[in-house]
């Protein structure tokens, strides 16, 4: 009886505890702010997975600021519903959705076929989209899902939309990636985990993937007055754990210490609007500063073959 006693005693100052500091707590892991007053008039904002999460917060954000945007993503009826509460709580009536599926090259192409005929620009192309330690799936054309979504859909997007984004210069990609990296490896003998899969491994290949990305897009990208950027968001609280129970419960007790899906959104802002980074390209980024990039996601011989290998998966040339 003794120690259940203690043990409830010391629940209960835990409770007290996190009743008291709570808010503290929550201020300290909300992370960094966008501080940037830019305005975005007359100019043209691409996010993908805007419907919810980060995305949505991201794209509210930026409409508040003047940009026509464009929330491309598969479900239809939850980004018409997104767009709808943008435009109500904003004023901007510039909000708009097209259809994208990332897991369908298909869908991606007459995408972006269609975004090159009705759009005179694109200044800031952010590419949000996502799925994350998802049961073992195949994307419409064979991929793993996560390195299909994740990394191989993006490539594929941001490749045929280049030419528009160089035409709207100065102009800004941001690709939202993650400390996941960090336990990330290019598995280039088994890059769909045909051989064998974890869900949670999967995942870190693929945000590994973005950061590598980036920084080989930023060299090819240099004297085009068009950056890009990776992004590290945080731990939100998002529809991206759904997947995975383990997660689902961790983000459920630690909610003190997950951001909220605006919080989370502010260093995705400050890549698109913050006035100082003009010029700076190849660049991680959490809590609106710089931020650590692993040793393999600095491997430049990794990046190319990355870059040749997704090109060959994708039956595309990028030079």
């Amino acid at each position: 009886m003794p120690v259940l006693f203690t043990i409830i005693g010391i629940c209960a100052i835990a409770a007290l505890l996190l009743a008291a500091f709570g808010p503290y707590i929550r201020r300290c892991a909300g992370g960094g702010v966008c501080t940037s007053d830019a305005r975005l008039d007359g100019k043209t904002v691409l996010i993908t997975g805007a419907n919810t999460g980060i995305g949505k917060e991201t794209a509210r954000e930026l409409a508040q600021r003047g940009a026509r945007v464009i929330i491309a993503c598969r479900d239809l009826t939850k980004a018409e519903a997104a767009a709808h509460e943008i435009r109500e709580d904003t004023g901007n009536k510039q909000v708009i959705v097209r259809e994208l599926d990332l897991a369908n090259t298909k869908s991606i192409h007459q995408f972006a076929k269609n975004v090159m005929k009705e759009e005179k620009l694109i200044n800031i192309l952010i590419n949000n989209a996502g799925v994350m330690m998802c049961p073992y799936t195949k994307t419409t054309d064979g991929f793993e899902m996560q390195f299909g979504v994740n990394h191989l859909g993006h490539f594929l997007l941001t490749c045929l939309l280049l030419d528009l984004i160089k035409q709207s210069a100065p102009a800004r990609i941001v690709n939202v990636s993650s400390f996941a990296h960090v336990f990330g490896r290019i598995n280039f003998k088994d890059l769909q985990s045909e051989k064998s899969y974890d869900g949670g491994l999967a995942y870190c290949q693929s945000k590994l993937a973005n950061v590598l990305f980036t920084r080989e897009l930023a060299k090819r990208l240099k004297g085009t007055k068009v950056t890009v950027n990776s992004v590290h968001p945080g731990s939100v609280k998002s529809e991206l754990t759904r997947h995975s129970f383990i997660m689902s419960l961790a983000w459920k007790v630690l909610t003190f210490l997950i951001k909220t899906p605006k919080q989370g959104a502010q260093t995705s802002i400050y890549c698109a609007v913050a006035e100082e980074l003009q010029e700076i390209s190849g660049t991680h980024f959490s809590d609106c500063r710089p931020a650590f990039v692993a040793p393999q996601a600095r491997n430049e011989e990794t990046a190319r073959k990355l870059w040749d290998v997704s090109c060959k998966l994708l039956e595309i040339r990028w030079d």
